[in-house]
């Protein structure tokens, strides 16, 4: 039994080599978005679709299919998806421009059915639809032997990669860490590329990430819907969508401070209403009732970000918060 134990504990150790990314959606310090979260205030309403083969390595193999472009417009898990294919992409617009906030500003939703099977693909944006800057990239999946058509991936070795979470959990992006690219306003966003990342260990096909590391995920998948299987992608923060949600409450509600580094968070309301802390999961947390006048809310809750909904006789109002403490 114990000869057992040590070659499990060995063989876990391997797994999680260089694991220092956030892990699967629902445990501790993952950043996974719910479908469904308060923080999502838009969805993308085009998208443009140049699909990859079924196997890179073998033309002859066709395109894939699966799904059509429309099915990755509006709210995840409502439309179906559309597969890439090896090398594909799908570049999508919004109604508004996604602009820089406090914390993620967008999320990519992708299908996979396992916390451990995903498939990948790299992120862009652009504010002119013609130059685009790629998300830094970080996978540290071993790449001494390939992932077959349904092997396993761990969430915790690849970081700034679409399709680090199951089905229903979005991977955010947070545009500060772009902000010193040249070419783009990250204030205004009005294009998000996603590119299918080929998962293939042959060189001549290998997809690496910014570090040149080998990007090793499920590879071939000869199927219709081979390669990232694109769901939706959620806008956190949209730069006209906040001025009109939250354009009538501009002088009559203010939170802060943000981030927050105690256990005390002011909102200014100049009528009464009922202010919701929500996780970014969207899993309500404590409610409280505001007054018209200056509120100090005790927050319960540590490290991380949050979305404070206030609704009053006007309507509503919505902020992202960060808690560092």
């Amino acid at each position: 039994m114990r000869i057992l134990l040590f070659y499990f504990l060995l063989f876990f150790s391997k797994i999680n080599a260089h694991a220092q990314f956030a892990p699967a959606a629902g445990k501790p310090g993952s950043t996974a978005l719910k479908h469904d979260s308060t923080c999502f205030i838009s969805w993308a309403t085009g998208c443009d679709v140049i699909r990859g083969y079924r196997d890179i390595s073998q033309p002859d193999s066709g395109f894939a299919g699966a799904g059509a472009a429309q099915s990755a417009l509006g709210q995840a898990m409502q439309n179906g998806i559309v597969s890439l294919g090896d090398g594909g992409t799908a570049t999508l617009t919004f109604e508004s421009p996604i602009t820089n906030g406090p914390g993620w500003d967008f999320a990519v939703f992708e299908n996979s059915f396992l916390d451990t099977f995903l498939e990948l693909a790299f992120v862009e944006i652009s504010s002119d639809g013609k130059r685009f800057v790629r998300f830094p990239a970080i996978s540290f999946t071993d790449t001494s032997k390939q992932t077959p058509a349904f092997g396993y991936t761990f969430p915790e070795k690849i970081n700034n990669l679409a399709g680090k979470y199951r089905v229903g959990f979005g991977t955010p992006f947070d545009l500060e860490e772009l902000k010193d690219s040249a070419g783009i306003d990250i204030s205004s966003i009005t294009h998000v590329r996603i590119i299918d990342v080929v998962g293939s260990m042959l060189p001549d096909f290998a997809t690496r990430d910014t570090k040149g590391n080998k990007i090793n995920d499920p590879w071939p998948t000869r199927f219709s819907s081979g390669g990232f299987d694109l769901d939706a992608v959620g806008v956190i923060h949209a730069k006209v969508s906040i001025q009109k949600n939250n354009a009538r409450h501009s002088s009559s509600i203010k939170i802060g401070p943000n981030p927050l580094y105690n256990a005390e968070i002011n909102v200014y309301s100049n009528q009464q209403g009922i202010a919701t802390l929500y996780s970014i999961s969207g899993n309500k947390i404590v409610s409280w009732n505001v007054q018209n006048k200056q509120n100090t809310l005790k927050i319960p809750q540590h490290t991380g970000m949050y979305c404070i909904v206030i609704s009053t006789p006007e309507g509503t109002f919505r902020q992202l918060i960060e808690i560092i403490r």
